[in-house]
């Protein structure tokens, strides 16, 4: 199986200077491979309102990888923008970025298309010099961890010191139970952090309950509820780091907000007590995160490896943000994040991990006779049944109920596998009755709507297009 080993690193003042030069360098890439594609895309709009016809158009330009690397090769060394400075990185930073580009445009090919779910997504944008984040992957070349276990080698980068010890790592690979696919360097939260994907040779581990299922509801007032098959309640605390470090941080933020900062409009640039106002209130939002990401995988770690079979809720995370009263609590409990690492961590251990859809009315149902309520505000909190005369928690019920949906499944629980039983959907008592208002979607009438003739292939690599797409 795959798996991801995170470090801290530690580099000197010259080897930060290589780290920021192959995140540049690969943005670089990225903005040229989008401004390439896209100068097809306009001079063809253009020539189209000369009267020109389709056939005596400009060719489309493909945007696989194999394509954007040949275009960039004969680029790199003619163009200005180039010439001079190319040679100092290495060339997985330059297919870092043309990989990100094909990438891009795959998902805006396919989201016109209607094959990728989510949001809509529009044409790839160049990338800010200031906004970007600075990431860079190493796929070939000299991956390395070294044998005292405080040292990585990289490509062009050469002998890096982390900041922790590798034991957890170099101990496999000189095991031979591990592979270096692939090393990804990343500047986040104010530091450089280095990742290896492994290919990793380990067995399942045995959990202590097999035979018991546990359905986990999860909320704000108690981060979860869960309840196994023997209706036993365990309930664990919101920590809401958040709540607990905001007067430290608006504080922070108040600090920051007195002193001069950058200003892009002048061409301003941020005073050295700004810059360091700044940071303190970085390091009061990392430390947050940290806790917070701490706590999760605490949790997720104790459930996968006690339960046989996991139920969880299939919440509409990112609707759920759009209430504003409610949306900072929702964030820093981490719902999705639950979620996710629920699915590996389960994955891992031989486990089940089973979602219930996402209607499934969980606090309306009575566990006890199966009764459904038509309405259940969210401030009664206590859940009593009219028919069977139940009075439980509201949250322990709901737990109850997805626990029992552990018996009625027979897949392995995730959304894409077709043996998972999808719950019914009681009338009146899981969706809203209100319509909503249609989307206001643009015409060929608006500028920049116009619609492009279909993309020709001019090799096997390139993707095939089936609608046109639209400059936005």
């Amino acid at each position: 199986m795959a798996q991801a080993f995170r470090f801290a690193l530690d580099p000197n003042a010259v080897q930060e200077q290589a780290l920021r030069s192959h995140c540049g360098a690969a943005r670089v890439a990225y903005n040229w491979a989008v401004g390439w594609v896209e100068a097809a895309w306009w001079q063809r709009r253009a020539e189209a309102s000369y009267g020109i016809v389709e056939t005596d158009l400009t060719p489309w330009r493909p945007w696989s990888l194999p394509t954007l690397r040949k275009a960039f090769n004969e680029a790199k060394r003619t163009d200005p923008r180039f010439a001079a400075w190319w040679e100092e990185n290495s060339k997985e930073a330059y297919n870092t970025g043309l990989a990100n580009a094909a990438a891009a445009f795959d998902n805006y090919a396919k989201s016109k298309q209607g094959k990728r779910k989510g949001r809509a997504l529009g044409m790839p944008r160049l990338k800010s010099k200031r906004k970007a984040r600075l990431s860079c992957r190493f796929t070939t070349g000299t991956i390395r961890v070294e044998t005292d276990g405080r040292h990585v080698t990289l490509p062009r980068l050469g002998t890096i010191r982390v900041h922790e010890p590798l034991a957890k790592l170099l101990s496999r690979l000189q095991a031979g139970t591990a592979r270096i696919l692939s090393a990804t360097v990343r500047h986040e939260r104010g530091r450089w952090f280095v990742s290896f994907q492994v290919e990793v040779k380990r067995d399942l581990a045995r959990v202590a309950r097999p035979d018991a299922a546990v359905g986990i509801d999860l909320g704000i007032k108690t981060l979860a509820v869960m309840a196994d098959s023997t209706r036993e309640i365990r309930e664990v605390s919101n920590p809401r780091h958040l709540d607990a470090a905001l007067k430290e941080l608006r504080r922070a933020s108040r600090t920051v907000s007195r002193r001069r900062g950058p200003d892009r409009r002048t061409g301003q640039q941020p005073s050295r007590r700004w810059e360091k106002a700044n940071k303190a209130r970085n390091k009061v939002d990392h430390r947050v995160a940290n806790l917070r990401k701490d706590a999760l995988h605490k949790l997720t770690s104790a459930v996968s490896a006690e339960y046989g079979t996991v139920v969880v809720e299939n919440l509409n995370v990112a609707g759920m943000l759009r209430n504003r009263r409610l949306a900072r609590r929702i964030a820093d409990a981490g719902f999705g994040e639950i979620r996710r690492q629920l699915t590996y961590k389960t994955q891992r251990n031989g486990c089940r991990i089973v979602a219930a859809d996402r209607w499934f009315p969980s606090s309306k149902t009575c566990s006890g006779c199966g009764v459904v309520k038509a309405k259940l505000p969210l401030h009664i909190r206590t859940y009593a049944c009219d028919a069977c005369g139940l009075v439980l928690d509201r949250d322990a019920n709901a737990a109850h109920n997805l626990a029992a949906l552990a018996a009625a499944a027979t897949g392995s629980g995730v959304a894409a596998d077709p043996d998972t039983p999808r719950v019914s959907k009681p009338r009146g008592a899981d969706r809203k009755t209100r319509t909503t208002r249609p989307r206001r979607t643009a015409g060929t009438g608006r500028a920049g709507g116009t619609t492009l003739p279909h993309q020709q292939q001019t090799e096997a690599g390139d993707r095939p297009q089936a609608e046109p797409l639209t400059l936005r």
